[in-house]
């Protein structure tokens, strides 16, 4: 198998050959065909992310290995399946094409049991802690991660879903009923921002705000379904949310994760409403303490998806397919590229490998 590798934080990554891998016990080989590239693998490239204050959070401090294949947006078809990965109604056969759920977790903790994987204190995530699919092939540890997704989706519009598409999801489930009584405001059009406008749509939701610096992906949005679109560069940004919303903001999603767009975040809301922090840019705010409990906010993190929420979501796109976000494809040596671009603010919607041709 031929893998694409990261094997120094901010170098260029390195192709290797390797035998390809036979899978034992449970676990499934897939040959990939299709790999996302995502925001987030622009920070593992990296090998931190900036806490703010000149902090940073070193990964390898938090058990990420190099060299590293990454890659955790994936599909793929299984070509090899280890013996006891054959039975039961979570079993898969040779021919299967599957959308690979990475998040994976230790599968004993507390955190694994109640079905939050992501959450895990011991991740085993791919693409992250174990490698993914910036390759010719990946094994998964389990047939259960391996989701069949609508054979009218193509495998590199299907991949997304396994990260953005997810997270997006995991993010409105935070703001319950409010997504179908008022309007999301969303920071940052990228690829999670405009699936996230798909899914609103797809859920019946009252329709979302876009807040981007990019008037190119802020014109994404409204061809996606945006109801409006907002600069938040602008000196009166907070004036055209509030007014484009028609009332107060209860509802906000932050799919960037600095300062500015945290800080635009929690001064929009209404009393009693909800900011989610999604992206993971970096810096930080200030909060003054006595705001919080005198204005009920609620500003709380969410990290990806549950593997019961990709199923949902997957159910959910079976019911009402979702509008396409944006995609390119490239082969597997255009990964160093795209991660550049990511970095430059090029990127619009979603840039796919497809390594198997």
């Amino acid at each position: 198998m031929r893998s694409f590798q990261v094997c120094r934080c901010g170098e260029p990554m390195q192709f290797a050959e390797t035998a390809t891998p036979k899978p034992k016990g449970s676990e499934v080989l897939v040959k990939i065909l299709a790999a996302g590239v995502c925001h987030s693998d622009l920070h593992i490239w990296e090998g931190f992310y900036d806490l703010g204050h000149g902090k940073k959070l070193m990964l390898q401090e938090r058990g990420v290995k190099l060299p590293l294949t990454m890659g955790h947006e994936n599909v793929g078809e299984v070509v090899a399946i280890g013996p006891r990965a054959k039975s039961g109604k979570l079993g898969v056969k040779i021919g299967d094409k599957r959308l690979v759920f990475p998040w994976i977790g230790c599968g004993a903790c507390a955190v694994c049991k109640r079905g939050d994987e992501q959450l895990c204190m011991a991740p085993r995530f791919l693409g992250v802690y174990r490698d993914g699919g910036y390759a010719t092939h990946i094994l998964v540890p389990h047939p259960r991660y391996l989701v069949p997704y609508p054979k009218v989706m193509k495998p590199e519009e299907a991949a997304p879903l396994a990260c953005s598409g997810v997270t997006a999801y995991g993010a409105l489930k935070k703001l319950g009923a409010l997504v179908k009584t008022e309007p999301v405001v969303i920071f940052g059009a990228g690829g999670l921002g405009l699936i996230c406008i798909a899914i609103v749509k797809a859920m019946k939701g009252k329709g979302v705000i876009a807040v981007d610096i990019d008037p190119v992906k802020r014109e994404a949005a409204k061809k996606q379904g945006a109801i409006a679109t907002v600069d938040p560069n602008a000196p009166d940004a907070l004036a055209q949310i509030q007014k484009a919303a028609k009332g107060p903001i209860w509802a906000a999603i932050d799919f960037v994760g600095n300062g500015q767009t945290a800080q635009l975040g929690v001064d929009s809301l209404v009393k009693g409403g909800k900011l989610i922090v999604v992206g993971l840019f970096g810096g930080d705010i200030t909060l003054s303490l006595p705001f919080v409990p005198i204005r009920a906010m609620t500003v709380q993190g969410s990290y990806t998806g549950s593997l019961a929420e990709l199923n949902e979501l997957i159910a959910l796109v079976r019911k009402q397919p979702l509008p396409l976000v944006p995609t390119k494809t490239t082969t597997l040596d255009g990964a160093q590229r795209v991660i550049s671009d990511i970095k430059a603010g090029k990127v619009v919607g979603r840039t796919v490998l497809k390594p198997a041709g």
